[in-house]
């Protein structure tokens, strides 16, 4: 029998919570419901969610969900009554996402995207609730025609056995894990394909691109761009991604969904009109290829337009002015 909210309010648990979308996500929860956040902080920030630890409608566990977890175990989540409400919505998103340290959590990454997952449907068919997954664009592989938007039923090209590959292949398994959970156990798991996404909380020396761009300006240092400048991209604003994360798991869809900016740009432009933003006096550079930041293709948006109803709407201005502002604010205090 579902166990359903019973309470007042839904009990809800985001997984990899205190990562840059995850602790977004929390924010927009939170407003309405009992959020329990699991993180192990591979790559997530306590900081990403001091803000929330006071609310009695919040609870944070220390935890690698490569692991199995009882919920019903901690003594600080009774408060939720988990043993009779249960879990209404399990978002995952743990895996370790660190650009400039993704050698250094090869493992991690291969076991978030295996045992990780598996643990995070467990709980979802334990408690026979909703699921969604958070995958990426990177199962498309890599393509030589980078304008060419890609639908969700394009195969992808992707070498197994590649440097990359805990993290491409990862995130292929992961979704055969779902889907896979979703007829054997007759759940109501989904997944997204999320394509780049700017904003706030974005980790920063990571060779992130977008926030390493401003912080870069306002020392008037050389904003660094990792290829050279025909390097090209698309970038989704946080809040958008969180409203079609939220839109999906209200919905009777499955998924894959394809979740990002159909709109691509150039790094060097971006850069520019970043230095311009901030009057700073950085020249750009170019230095060589990582291993984990390459150009990757555009989303074919008609599903999340027809089926999901959901289109990004914050425009790259838009973001980046947010972003900046949120940086600026923060400069003083963390000593970036």
């Amino acid at each position: 029998m579902t166990k359903t909210a019973i309470f007042d309010k839904k009990n809800v648990l985001v997984i990899g919570g205190a990562g840059f979308i995850g602790s977004h996500l929390c924010d927009e929860l939170i407003k309405d419901s009992k959020v329990i956040c699991i993180d192990n902080f591979s790559t997530g920030q306590e900081k990403n969610i001091d803000h929330l630890l006071s609310n009695p409608d919040f609870e944070f566990i220390r935890h690698d969900i490569s692991k199995p977890i009882d919920l019903e175990k901690f003594p600080e989540l009774q408060k939720f009554r988990i043993e009779f409400q249960g879990v209404q919505e399990v978002y995952n998103l743990a895996c370790p996402m660190s650009i400039k340290n993704f050698q250094k959590f090869k493992i991690e990454t291969i076991l978030a995207n295996s045992y990780g997952v598996k643990n995070s449907l467990d709980i979802a068919v334990k408690y026979e609730a909703k699921f969604l997954h958070y995958s990426s664009s990177v199962v498309y592989g890599l393509f030589d025609d980078f304008d060419q938007k890609i639908s969700e039923d394009y195969i992808g090209k992707i070498n197994h056995l590649s440097e990359r590959a805990v993290y491409d292949e990862g995130k292929r398994f992961a979704e055969t894990l779902v889907m896979n959970y979703r007829e054997a156990y007759n759940i109501d798991a989904k997944v997204i394909r999320v394509f780049r996404v700017l904003g706030p909380r974005m980790p920063l020396n990571d060779e992130q691109l977008i926030p390493d761009f401003i912080v870069n300006a306002m020392d008037d240092e050389d904003v660094v761009i990792y290829g050279d400048e025909n390097f090209s991209s698309s970038f989704c604003y946080i809040s958008d991604c969180v409203d079609a994360s939220i839109k999906m798991m209200k919905s009777t869809l499955s998924g894959p969904i394809n979740i990002g900016s159909d709109v691509r740009v150039n790094l060097t432009t971006v850069a520019k009109k970043i230095i311009d933003m901030l009057e700073s006096k950085s020249k750009i550079v170019y230095a060589g290829d990582v291993l984990f930041l390459k150009p990757l293709c555009l989303p074919d948006l008609t599903k999340s337009r027809n089926e999901l109803g959901w289109l990004p709407i914050v425009t790259l201005d838009t973001g980046l002015t947010k972003t900046i502002h949120d940086l600026q604010s923060k400069k003083g205090v963390i000593g970036l």
